[in-house]
C-alpha cells in the first residue's frame, strides 16, 4: 500500500505544474503557493466562468426569478460597489475584470463569485438570516477571495493532476492494481483533496475580512455571521470529512485575526464618513 501511495504521489507532481501567489499577500500575509497547471490558463478558466455565469443568468430570467427584487438588488449592488475597489489591495489586474453582481430569488443559502468577478447572491440567505449590511459584506468578501486566488483554477489543476496519476498507476502496473483504484481515490480525497479545500476557505475568510474592512464594513460581523449559519446548519458533518471548517473553528480564527484589520476599519470609516451609512 506504501508503494502505491507512493506512486499516485509522485504521478501527482509531474511536471505540468506551477507553483505561483495568484494575490498579494495583505495584512494578515497569505502567501501559500499555489500548485497550477500551465495546460489551464487564467483566461480558460475565465471564460469557462462566464459562459456557466450567462448560462445560469439565462435559466433565472426564463423563471422570473433574477434581480426580481429590486430593493434586495440594488442594496446587494452598493454593497459590491465599495468591496470590488478594494480588490486591487490583493490584484491590481482585477480592476479590469467584468464584474458582474445579480441576486436570485431562491430559497437557498448560498452565493457565490466565479472566476473573473461573477457574483451571485440568493435572496434566501439574505432573508432567512436576516443579513444586515456588514454581514452581506462579508460574504461578499469571502465570495470575491475566492475568485482572487483563483481557487477553482487550483481545484481544476488539482483533478487534472490527479487524473493523470491514475492513469500513470494503470500504466505503470499493466493494470495490476485497477482493484485499488477506488480506494486510491479516496486516499486523495481525504488526504489532498480536502485539506486543500479547508484550506481555500480559510483563507478566503481572511482575505474577505480585509476587504470588507477596507470598503468600512465591520470586522465584527464576520463573527455574528458564522454564528447565525451555525444555528441555520446543525447536523453538519464531522470537520475532518468536510470541506469547510467548522463553524466554531471559523468563528475563532476569525475572532483571532479582527485586531489586524481593525485600523483598516477605522481609518475606511474616517476617510469616507458619508459613504458609509446603512
Amino acid at each position: 500500500m506504501k508503494k502505491l501511495i507512493s506512486v499516485i504521489f509522485l504521478s501527482a507532481i509531474l511536471p505540468g505544474c506551477q507553483q505561483v501567489s495568484t494575490t498579494e499577500s495583505g495584512i494578515n500575509q497569505i502567501n501559500r503557493k499555489q500548485n497550477m497547471s500551465m495546460l489551464l490558463s487564467e483566461q480558460q478558466v475565465n471564460n469557462m466562468a462566464s459562459q456557466s455565469y450567462q448560462e445560469t443568468l439565462d435559466k433565472a430570467k426564463s423563471k422570473g426569478v433574477l434581480n426580481s427584487n429590486k430593493q434586495m438588488t440594488a442594496r446587494v449592488r452598493n454593497i459590491a460597489n465599495r468591496i470590488i475597489p478594494q480588490t486591487s489591495t490583493f490584484r491590481p489586474d482585477a480592476s479590469k475584470w467584468q464584474w458582474e453582481v445579480n441576486v436570485e430569488n431562491s430559497p437557498e443559502l448560498n452565493a457565490y463569485c466565479m472566476a473573473g468577478g461573477k457574483i451571485m447572491f440568493y435572496s434566501g440567505i439574505i432573508e432567512k438570516l436576516n443579513l444586515t449590511d456588514d454581514e452581506i459584506a462579508q460574504i461578499m468578501g469571502h465570495e470575491i477571495s475566492h475568485a482572487l486566488r483563483e481557487h477553482s483554477r487550483e481545484r481544476m489543476s488539482s483533478a487534472y493532476n490527479k487524473q493523470l496519476a491514475m492513469q500513470g498507476l494503470s500504466l505503470l502496473t499493466g493494470g495490476k492494481y485497477d482493484g485499488y483504484m477506488s480506494m486510491a481515490d479516496e486516499l486523495m480525497q481525504v488526504g489532498y483533496f480536502l485539506p486543500n479545500s479547508r484550506e481555500h476557505e480559510s483563507e478566503s475568510d481572511t482575505m474577505g475580512l480585509e476587504l470588507a474592512a477596507r470598503a468600512g464594513y465591520k470586522p465584527q460581523a464576520a463573527v455574528s455571521l458564522w454564528q447565525k449559519m451555525a444555528a441555520a446548519s446543525k447536523g453538519q458533518p464531522a470537520e475532518f470529512l468536510s470541506t469547510h471548517p467548522s463553524n466554531q473553528t471559523r468563528i475563532q480564527d476569525l475572532q483571532a485575526r479582527i485586531p489586524a484589520v481593525q485600523g483598516l476599519y477605522d481609518a475606511a470609516v474616517r476617510k469616507y464618513p458619508s459613504n458609509l451609512k446603512g
